[in-house]
């Protein structure tokens, strides 16, 4: 199916609005370029998910720019909540590191994510999550490609 020329500017806009979004709340690197962070640290500047996502979702940047490769972030999913079928350029390394949470790829069974476990998520594969646990679920996420995120169809 062919795509409009709205429609990949429509794309571009989220992209240029999400990066833009998380530069300004990029995360310094220590002097000697390691870093420790916690969730609950107020040291964390959160910043917005792009607008298809659910109200409350919040992105924290731990090390680099999201701009660029290999930058780290923090993804804050409300209980509850949904983030609905999206894609990334990027490749996703994640770690949950508070609540439960279901993630399902396109193509293969639903998952459930306990704190503490490892997911990897392919480039350009259409998935949602949900956070299904009475607390806040945050997804440690190390990117690949610059940080980026776009609706599924």
């Amino acid at each position: 199916m062919m795509k409009s020329r709205s429609y990949f500017s429509m794309r571009l806009l989220v992209v240029s609005a999400t990066i833009a979004g998380l530069t300004a709340v990029a995360a310094p690197v220590g002097a000697d370029g390691s870093l420790v962070r916690l969730a609950e640290s107020p040291e964390l500047e959160w910043g917005h998910c792009p607008e298809f996502m659910p109200e409350g979702c919040a992105l924290a940047v731990l090390q680099g720019n999201p701009a660029e490769r290999n930058a780290d972030v923090f993804f804050k999913l409300p209980s509850k909540a949904t983030a609905p079928d999206h894609w990334h350029t990027s490749a996703e390394r994640m770690v949950l590191v508070s609540g439960e949470m279901r993630v399902h790829y396109e193509g293969q069974d639903p998952a459930v994510l306990e704190e503490g476990m490892y997911a990897y998520g392919p480039a350009r594969l259409p998935h949602e999550a949900t956070c299904v646990s009475d607390e806040v679920c945050v997804l440690f996420i190390a990117f690949e490609e610059p940080v980026d995120a776009f609706p599924a169809e």
